[in-house]
């Protein structure tokens, strides 16, 4: 079955408020959702027309320059102080919160609002990644989560899990869309290692039987 991604643009393009524009520091990094990038390019007009440095990155899975995508919990590395995010709702800016120690301006287009996300935003992830580490290691029979879909599918990097940890069970569970309730079913599984969507080990933590940790943060110096 082939499945077709259509992308719903945002019909408007629109600038940030000078109130949230007076706010920024000298140097950021911009991003927005697939809604919004028709956008990107008058924003990093006003901006640069305002003294501030505007980078864009271009990040993995991504179509578009300036586009995020929530799964996208990775380190950005660039000389901004700051980055600035323009879409609805708090998915998108949390996965910057996530890896990288900078502030997050958000501007919401549809309600008009704006809102700054800190360290703070990402304390309950913090609190859950320890969690996961200390139940792994504290356990010898491990359930591991393996996705089928594109750009999600990483059994290969799964499987060295039992070259790396030989002092544990593994048992893969291969499917393309993780049943959260059809985890019950192995209940000797003491923890769960997601290689899917890393948000998968953040958001969507509480609807599974067990702790669960994401495949990136264990350590993978041997790997």
């Amino acid at each position: 079955m082939k499945i077709v991604f259509l992308e719903a643009k945002n019909e408007k393009s629109f600038v940030l408020p000078k109130s949230l524009v007076s706010k920024l520091p000298k140097t950021v990094s911009l991003f927005t959702s697939a809604q919004y990038t028709n956008s990107v390019t008058k924003i990093k007009e006003q901006l640069r027309n305002a003294g501030i440095v505007v980078n864009t990155h271009k990040l993995l899975h991504s179509k578009h320059e300036a586009q995020l995508l929530g799964c996208n919990v990775k380190k950005i590395v660039d000389d901004s102080q700051a980055f600035v995010y323009v879409g609805d709702g708090e998915f998108h800016p949390k996965a910057l919160i996530l890896r990288n120690e900078k502030v997050v301006y958000a501007y919401n287009p549809l309600s008009k609002k704006t809102r700054i996300f800190d360290w703070k935003d990402a304390e309950g992830f913090e609190r859950k990644k320890k969690s996961g580490l200390v139940n792994f290691y504290s356990s010898t029979h491990v359930g591991v989560l393996v996705s089928t879909k594109n750009g999600q599918n990483r059994l290969s990097r799964a499987l060295k899990l039992k070259e790396v940890f030989k002092d544990k069970n593994f048992y893969f569970l291969v499917s393309e869309t993780i049943d959260f309730w059809g985890l019950e079913d192995f209940n000797f599984l003491e923890v769960f290692v997601n290689t899917a969507c890393p948000r998968i080990g953040l958001d969507d933590s509480i609807r599974l039987p067990k702790p669960v940790i994401n495949l990136e943060e264990l350590d993978q110096k041997e790997w």
